[in-house]
Formats: C-alpha cells, sequence, structure tokens
C-alpha cells in the first residue's frame, strides 16, 4: 500500500513522504480500515511538527480523523490509533471507538463530521450550555472547528456572530449561516462586537485560536458569559487574568475533548447519534473546501497548518473520489 511517512520533525511539506509500505497489522481490540476519505486536521501539522501533546514514535502516518470500511464492510468513522494514521490506503483503530458513517453524508463528509462537529457539539452544549436566544461568538469561523460551532449554533437556535482574517473567509463565514460577520483584518473586534450586541456582549465564546482572540474574548464576554477554550492555533497560550473573570462574573471553561473517550465514551456516540439526525436533517453538513488525492496530502496539511484553508480538506481515495 501507499502511506505518508514522518521520520522527523519539521513543517509538513518538508518532512511528509510518500512510500510503499506493508499493510499494519491491528493489534488487541483493533481492526485493519480500508480508507476512503481522510480529513486533515490541524493537530497533524502539529504531529509533523513534534508539537502536538500525543508523540508517537518515528516514523509515523499522521492523519487523525477517517471515513473508511472494515474488513467486514461496514461503513465507518474515527480517529486511527497512531502510529498508523490515515494519510494511507489502509489505517488501524481500536474497535469499540469506531462510529457509523453518517448515510447522508458522502465519504469526504462523512470524514469531517467527527473531530470538529464532537469538539463544537461538547464545548457549546456539554460545557457551555449554548441556550436557544443567546449570542454566540466564533473565533476562526471559516476554519474547521469554527466552522462546525457556526453550523451547531445555528442548529441550536442562537445568533452567531463570526471572526474571521480576510475577505474570502468573511464570504465563507456568512455562507455558513453567521448573522454576523467581523473582518478581524478590517474591523476593530471588540467595538463590532459591542455594537452587533447593543454593548451586552456575546453568552458563549468559542475560541480555538488563543492569543490576541482570547484577549478580545475577555473583553466581549457578557455577564454570566461562558468562553470555551479549545485550542491554540495562533501559538500563544493566552494567561487569563482571573480577577477580571471575577468582577466581570464570566467563566471559563477547558474542553480536550479526547479526554471523553476514555472518560465518558457513551457520551461521545450520544453525540455521534445526536450529529447524524442533525446531518440527516441537512441542519449541519461539514464544508468540505477541498478534496486532493492521497499524492497531494503533505502540501495539503502545510496549507492547514500556514492558516491558508477554509471550512475542511479532505485527502480521497482514486475509489471514492
Amino acid at each position: 500500500m501507499q502511506a505518508w511517512h514522518v521520520h522527523e520533525n519539521g513543517e509538513p511539506s518538508e518532512v511528509m513522504r510518500l512510500a510503499e509500505a506493508e499493510r499494519p497489522t491491528p493489534g488487541d481490540g483493533q481492526v485493519l480500515v480500508r480508507v476512503r476519505a481522510a480529513n486533515i486536521n490541524f493537530p497533524d501539522a502539529l504531529l509533523c511538527r513534534g508539537q502536538y501533546q500525543i508523540r508517537p514514535p518515528l516514523p509515523f502516518t499522521p492523519g487523525v480523523e477517517i471515513c473508511g470500511e472494515t474488513e467486514d464492510g461496514r461503513r465507518v468513522i474515527g480517529n486511527p490509533a497512531l502510529p498508523y494514521g490515515g494519510f494511507a490506503e489502509y489505517a488501524v483503530a481500536d474497535a469499540a471507538a469506531l462510529l457509523p458513517a453518517p448515510e447522508s453524508l458522502d465519504d469526504a463528509e462523512a470524514a469531517a463530521l467527527h473531530i470538529g462537529y464532537q469538539t463544537g457539539w461538547f464545548g457549546l452544549h456539554r460545557r457551555a450550555g449554548l441556550e436557544a436566544g443567546e449570542t454566540l461568538l466564533v473565533h476562526a469561523a471559516a476554519g474547521g472547528v469554527g466552522s462546525a460551532a457556526v453550523q451547531l449554533g445555528k442548529a441550536a437556535g442562537a445568533t452567531v456572530i463570526g471572526v474571521v482574517g480576510g475577505a474570502e473567509k468573511a464570504a465563507v463565514a456568512r455562507e455558513l449561516g453567521c448573522d454576523v460577520v467581523i473582518d478581524r483584518r478590517a474591523e476593530d473586534v471588540v467595538a463590532a462586537v459591542k455594537e452587533a450586541t447593543a454593548g451586552r456582549g456575546a453568552d458563549v465564546i468559542y475560541d480555538p485560536v488563543g492569543g490576541e482572540a482570547y484577549t478580545q474574548s475577555a473583553k466581549t464576554v457578557a455577564f454570566e458569559g461562558r468562553i470555551v477554550v479549545v485550542g491554540f492555533a495562533s501559538g500563544t497560550i493566552p494567561s487569563p487574568a482571573l480577577n477580571h473573570a471575577l468582577v466581570k462574573n464570566y467563566s471559563v471553561l477547558g474542553l480536550h475533548w479526547g479526554l471523553y473517550n476514555t472518560k465518558n465514551p457513551k457520551l461521545v456516540r450520544h453525540c455521534h447519534d445526536q450529529l447524524t439526525e442533525l446531518a440527516a436533517r441537512g441542519a449541519i453538513k461539514p464544508l468540505v473546501s477541498e478534496r486532493v488525492p492521497l499524492a497531494e496530502a503533505a502540501a495539503a496539511v502545510q496549507k492547514v497548518a500556514d492558516g491558508r484553508s477554509t471550512g475542511r480538506i479532505a485527502v480521497v481515495m482514486e475509489e471514492s473520489a
């Protein structure tokens, strides 16, 4: 089979190499999965750089989210078990963690329904308790993680403010359904949010960016608001001023979705059932902006690493194209 391997840490376009390899052998409780589509996530870039919280032994195959087919013919989605990731013709996954692929979505869309939408559902519903009629602010609203949160927020009946960087991403955010779109490169984010909310601020803020975005969040969160911290795509981990949270009466909530796979896996399956139902009635649909062949995976991972993508880029195998 063909598989991308990382032999040393660095930028994805420099360290990912496509080569012929033996099919991986599943361990106890694992299954071999023929990959139909693999979605590219920012953690794939961090894995290549050696900056992710999980550091598989070198060499490894990145690709943390797939839609594939098991040997008994089931179409499934899930997270491959590293070092045998999804940027290959075959991957290995823990049998108990595989979920049925929604019939309403094609392979690329199904692959993209997992991490970003699970993170969004847990962040907005389990952690922040988003209610219909509330205002949700989403940073990086046109990206893979942000676009999922926008759709889930709209499905929950919230008014959604999307913050993006650039006119192209602003157009994508509008297409996703954002009620208000703020281009951080052309506008003062804090002033724009206050204007859009008549000075009240946002009830829930979804932040996969960190850095300056978190600073803006603290200035625009409403009374009894909730800031959900889901990542640091900016590369800067903020240091929250807890005295500010006390004086302004808001909450800062952390979310590491992967913990639910070990701490409460039943909730992950429940979330998948909810997402499948939302997808079936058209309330959510992963934004797959590009579909590339396996040979172009390294360049596509680099594009995501550089912040030049919108929605999701999916690596689609030839049979599924």
